[in-house]
């Protein structure tokens, strides 16, 4: 089989990068639809308007109204198609972003992607995950290509809710050991292929950089300031993940995460802070050697991310069983990504992992004296 290796024609990354929007989305087009929530549009709507106009670049500015379903997906591009746009700019977090480049795949558009936080590594890949209406996992939405333009504004990053950077590590946590599981099992990516060295290593550069700099990047953003650190998680968050996930391969983590999204109490939770649980539960499944569980719990735990159940919204009740059933059997469904463990799984084997990551974790807060 063919190894492939696939990204971004375009990432551009730095402060004030949203003030030059405009000059890079007139290389592409001279109209575009652009889409956002309400939040992120009034915070961007003023400079993009600016910028578009420098470069002579004719804009419509419509609402995202918060779900990636078929849906708004078929709402938007009607509206792309009644102002005649040629391109789409999507603006803000994972779901925005996603609907974004649907649009465009439908319409055979190019797309320009304009993060406003670091929160997941959506952003890079030529890829959407669709929910239903109501929030639930529904299906991988594939593309020919990635996005034609990545441009993530560091200073409006930074300053984004800190849980939105803390989520995009717990996304990108689980990059390197998804990678590692893929190329071992000689898995097929979501680029079509079995992973690139470079692939693979862009992966576990990802994981060196969270552990190297995602406390000083948290700390950072706490006190209101940029350092460096801040910048090489949001280029981990967003480059490094991205293209580490979509060249190697999605494994146990991103599995689970889909699983989880069965649960109703888990809706409230954030992307990435489902997957780092769901990292946790991978490693437990394959039987990690106890110094990298080590060094992912203390990560985790030192950052904010999720270790047990109760802390993403799914408490210890008489209906445990049962609903963590829901979830493994819905992590093993036919066409996901637990099947790229290079090892058989099954339904039961991934209960006992979600099961058994939750004691361990609450056996780590210990360590912290922290208590649920």
């Amino acid at each position: 089989m063919l190894t492939i290796i696939q990204s971004p024609s375009k990432y551009i990354q730095g402060a004030g990068a949203l003030e030059k929007v405009g000059k890079y989305a007139l290389m592409l087009a001279n109209s575009y639809l652009v889409v956002a929530d309400s939040f992120v549009m009034n915070l961007t709507q003023a400079t993009l308007e600016k910028s578009f106009q420098i470069s002579s670049v004719q804009a419509y500015f419509e609402i995202f109204r918060g779900e990636c379903c078929k849906k708004e997906i078929n709402r938007l591009g009607k509206i792309l198609q009644r102002h005649g746009c040629k391109g789409v700019v999507g603006v803000g977090g994972g779901k925005a972003l996603d609907t974004a480049k649907a649009i465009a795949f439908y319409n055979k558009v190019p797309v320009i992607i304009v993060p406003t936080a670091a929160s997941n590594d959506a952003p890079t890949s030529a890829l959407s995950v669709i929910y239903t209406e109501d929030g639930a996992f529904e299906e991988y939405l594939m593309y020919p290509s990635n996005p034609d333009m990545v441009i993530m504004d560091s200073t409006i990053v930074a300053n984004a809710p800190l849980r939105l950077l803390i989520s995009g590590m717990g996304d990108a946590l689980s990059t390197y050991f998804e990678a590692r599981a893929c190329y071992e099992a000689r898995a097929v990516s979501m680029a079509g292929g079995q992973s690139t060295l470079a692939a693979l290593n862009l992966a576990r550069l990802c994981y060196e950089t969270l552990l190297e700099e995602g406390l000083k990047a948290k700390a950072a953003v706490e006190a209101g300031v940029a350092i460096k650190a801040v910048d090489h998680i949001i280029e981990a968050n967003t480059y490094l993940s991205g293209i580490g996930f979509e060249s190697s391969g999605l494994a146990g983590a991103h599995a689970i995460h889909n699983g989880l999204t069965v649960l109703e109490e888990c809706h409230s939770m954030l992307h990435g802070e489902k997957v780092a649980f769901g990292t946790l539960a991978q490693l437990v499944l394959e039987n990690a050697k106890q110094e990298e569980l080590e060094t992912v719990l203390d990560f985790c735990v030192q950052i904010g991310l999720p270790v047990t159940l109760d802390q993403i919204g799914i408490q210890d009740n008489d209906d445990l069983k049962g609903k963590i059933m829901k979830v493994a059997k819905a992590s093993c469904a036919k066409d996901d990504t637990i099947h790229n463990m290079p090892f058989e799984v099954t339904e039961d084997q991934v209960y006992a992992a979600i099961m058994a990551a939750d004691r361990i974790g609450h056996k780590w807060l210990k360590n912290y004296n922290i208590v649920l």
